[in-house]
Order: structure tokens, then sequence, then C-alpha cells
């Protein structure tokens, strides 16, 4: 809350994403899009805080398979595991923003 400040300056969660830097970089060439590696521009703290607690989450998903999400269980079947890793800090991140401009708690989903 502190490091973002009010969330409602950003547009969208992909914004809030984009601004910690966990947004593929856009190149665009010909036409045709292409998606490269992350941006890491931003706040560097936040941004490493976000990855290193999404570690936990992909790791257990890594051992036990049958507890995880169908989102997580797609993307560890066809991506590395640092791929999926930062994938859910742009996920959390997108969360974060939800959460700070509705005023909200977080919601566990249901399963």
């Amino acid at each position: 809350m502190a490091t973002i400040g009010d969330a409602k300056q950003f547009k969208t969660g992909r914004d809030l994403a984009a601004w910690l830097g966990l947004t593929p970089l856009n190149k665009f060439s010909g036409g045709k899009e292409r998606l490269g590696r992350i941006t890491k521009k931003g706040d560097h703290y936040l941004r490493k805080l976000l990855i290193v607690g999404m570690k936990l989450p992909v790791l257990m998903a890594k051992r036990h398979p049958e507890k995880v999400d169908i989102w997580t269980a797609r993307m560890l079947a066809g991506k590395p595991v640092r791929l999926v890793t930062v994938a859910m800090a742009n996920k959390t991140a997108r969360v974060i923003r939800a959460m700070l401009t509705r005023q909200e708690n977080y919601r566990q989903p249901v399963t």
C-alpha cells in the first residue's frame, strides 16, 4: 500500500503489473506483435516480493498437482516453472489492484 499509493491511478490491473515490471515487453514488427522478456521496470523490491511469494505455491503445485487450481495446472503443464512463477505474480498484482480500488479484503476463491 505504501509503495503503490492510490491504486486508482492505474486504469487497469495490467497497468499496475506493467508498472511493477511483471508484463512482457511488446515488440511490433511488420504488423506482428511479439512478446519478449519481462520489462523489470518499476519497483524492484515489490516485484521481487511478489515473485518470491509465488515460488511456494508453484512448488507445491508441482509436488501435489491434485490440489492445484486448473489455471496453474495448465500453466505448469506447458511452461517452465520460472515463467509460471512470474505469471502468478502478475495475476496477484492484478488482484491487489482490484482489492485496493474496491477497498475490499481478500476473498478466497471457491474451488
